[in-house]
């Protein structure tokens, strides 16, 4: 039978992984998972508020609350090839993070080292800026550079017609604007070894969720015109993730570790809301998907695809490139029906 010590701390450490989903129903939660009265609920939130772990605002019937972290640091570094990034995370980061379990320790040190890495050889900039912020159920690692912006940079490397095309060309991997010297692998297998990993560049955002069962992928416009890039990582200390895991998900054969195989977002072709219905659309989604020898289509938020899109990428491109292995996720019984529709019977000659 657990003591009122170690009930009292599973209640505050409740609170405290509770809150950001509910900061206006904090009180409602906690009393319904612990079988609390509101004042009993309210003394453990005080004691927290006192420890300097939660914040409160608004009046009684409004009242609100956040989390604050238990440690806020911030470093400037001149971008400069005397700038490593091994240095940085060993002198810097690594002193402060002695509480991790080691797969999160694992994953925060290449995360950080991939892209300070890139703000150091890509970025064009002239300073950059560090932060970590720990709290009780995050932990979380800000790069922001003052670059020329990475999608910007990516959108002139392969003269694309739109940054927002960049968006769709990182999440694919395999992208470099060095391919001499990077394989273009930092950034694909970053954003999803973090729970959140955001890029914000200029008028765009690109944020990739990591859940259990789900990843999410999704840009956005942004609230600002972000000068350079910004990158932030976000992971719970206590993650099973692995830095292991995350690699071999993207190799086909494992006993042959490559990068040979990705995972594509195919609602980040959109524009806001518009249909999925061109073959110039489909062709954008499948630039460079030869390079490898399995391509997972993610429709997730995909709720309907048009004949000339799904021909394009299911009856055209797997014919014409037999050994690249497409196959799909998060599919929806009407976009099922139209990828059906142009590949049964196959080979008909259908065209539009």
């Amino acid at each position: 039978m657990a003591t009122r010590a170690q009930r009292n701390q599973e209640i505050e450490q409740f609170i405290l992984h509770t809150v950001r989903e509910h900061p206006q129903d904090l009180v409602r939660q906690v009393c319904e998972r612990f079988g609390l009265k509101r004042h009993g609920a309210l003394r453990h939130i005080r004691r927290l508020i006192e420890a300097g772990q939660l914040e409160a605002s608004g009046a009684t019937r409004d009242r609100q609350y956040r989390p604050l972290p238990s440690l806020e640091k911030e470093w400037q570094y001149p971008i400069s090839q005397a700038l490593k990034e091994d240095f940085v995370w060993r002198v810097e980061l690594l002193p402060l993070l002695g509480g991790l379990a080691e797969n999160a320790l694992r994953i925060c040190e290449y995360g950080f080292s991939e892209i300070l890495n890139n703000a150091i050889e890509h970025s064009e900039g002239s300073r950059v800026s560090l932060s970590l912020a720990l709290y009780a159920d995050l932990v979380t690692i800000g790069v922001q550079d003052d670059g020329v912006g990475i999608f910007n940079k990516i959108r002139r490397a392969y003269e694309l017609d739109d940054a927002r095309h960049a968006v769709l060309e990182l999440a694919k991997g395999k992208l470099s604007t060095d391919p001499q010297h990077h394989s273009g692998e930092g950034i694909f297998f970053t954003s999803r070894m973090f729970d959140q990993f955001v890029i914000f560049s200029g008028r765009l955002a690109f944020t990739n969720w990591n859940e259990e069962d789900l990843r999410d992928s999704v840009l956005l416009d942004a609230d600002e015109d972000w000068a350079g890039t910004r990158v932030l990582m976000q992971i719970t200390p206590h993650t099973r993730r692995t830095t292991r895991e995350v690699f071999d998900q993207y190799t086909a054969h494992p006993e042959e570790y490559g990068f040979d195989r990705t995972l594509v977002p195919v609602n980040l072709i959109r524009y806001g809301t518009e249909n999925l219905v061109s073959r110039s659309q489909a062709r954008r989604l499948l630039a460079r998907f030869e390079r490898f020898s399995e391509v997972v289509l993610d429709f997730n938020n995909v709720t309907s695809i048009g004949q000339a899109f799904a021909d394009e990428i299911f009856r055209v491109f797997a014919r014409e490139h037999p050994e690249v292995q497409l196959s799909m996720i998060h599919v929806v019984p009407e976009v099922q029906r139209m990828i059906r529709h142009v590949t049964v019977p196959a080979g008909d000659g259908r065209s539009t």
